[in-house]
């Protein structure tokens, strides 16, 4: 094998090399399971520290707020599991009583912790097709 040959065989598996430890470094960091909260809450300590995005539904009447503040306090709820949330920062307008939510942020032993701009919430009769087609004027050519 000529030198050429073996400084260019080298060179590729450096910057392979490279490349694979750069990807595998920062899928780590930002991975995160996506999880219902009846998957999660029947053994929570499992799920304790871990990223993860939590699907639920926010409970009627559980939202508290702080007086003066941007703390949130609330339930999320799917199937017949519950966790409490808590979140500092700023909503969606469609945060509300019984709206579709997604959480980014850890299980901790005191409840869900939400990370900064984690609250990504649905509101159903807006995005649903169905109720879009049923509300649109027909047209006449």
């Amino acid at each position: 094998m000529s030198t050429r040959t073996s400084r260019a065989i080298l060179s590729v598996l450096i910057v392979g090399t490279a490349l694979g430890a750069l990807l595998f470094t920062t899928m780590a960091e930002s991975a995160a399971y996506y999880k219902e909260v009846h998957e999660v809450m029947p053994s929570p300590e499992q799920w304790y520290g871990k990223n993860m995005n939590l699907h639920g539904f926010v409970v009627d009447g559980s939202i508290e707020k702080r007086p003066n503040s941007l703390d949130y306090r609330f339930k999320v709820k799917n199937g017949d599991h519950t966790v409490t949330a808590t979140y500092t920062g700023t909503v969606p307008d469609t945060f509300k009583d019984g709206a579709e939510v997604v959480l980014t942020g850890t299980l901790e032993p005191g409840g869900f912790q939400v990370k900064r701009n984690g609250v990504t919430a649905k509101c159903p009769s807006r995005y649903d097709p169905d109720q879009k087609a049923a509300s649109a004027r027909p047209v006449s050519y």
